[in-house]
């Protein structure tokens, strides 16, 4: 069997909606907008977090969110909502405008393990002569003449 590609969404057909093509993407995960960190304590927050399973973080025009990787308990395996009458609001007002559909969907900035913040939070409050994981400016290669 032949897979077919699955349509953008400029070759849409009056009638049809991109959820019809989609492996619900949406019901996969849910993000909640977080203060922005500002300070050290603030990081080991963010720290903490990616010590749990199936948490992530990410940024997206200077909002920081927390992204919980968890399927939706009524998705079912045809990628269908199983309660769509009664869903919640949420649900009902979601858009498929700027989902995730077209598969580019990118952040500004985005953590997976408690390392990689720590290396971040190294980085933003490093100070001058600080022994941190960086190493040292390497000096200026001589000019030849």
């Amino acid at each position: 069997m032949i897979q077919q590609a699955k349509p953008t969404r400029e070759d849409l057909k009056p009638g049809q909606v991109l959820c019809e093509f989609c492996t619900a993407k949406c019901c996969h995960y849910f993000a909640l907008p977080i203060e922005k960190p500002i300070c050290f304590e603030d990081f080991e927050y963010l720290r903490w977090y990616l010590l749990h399973d199936r948490a992530s973080l990410f940024t997206e025009d200077g909002i920081w969110y927390l992204l919980v990787h968890t399927v939706c308990k009524h998705l079912q395996s045809d990628f269908r909502c199983g309660i769509y009458e009664s869903r919640p609001l949420i649900c009902r007002t979601y858009t498929t405008d700027e989902c995730e559909y077209d598969d580019g969907w990118t952040y500004e900035q985005y953590f997976e393990t408690p390392e990689q913040i720590a290396e971040f939070t190294d980085a933003l409050f490093a100070e001058p002569g600080d022994d941190n994981f960086r190493s040292p400016q390497p000096s200026l290669l001589p000019i030849l003449g």
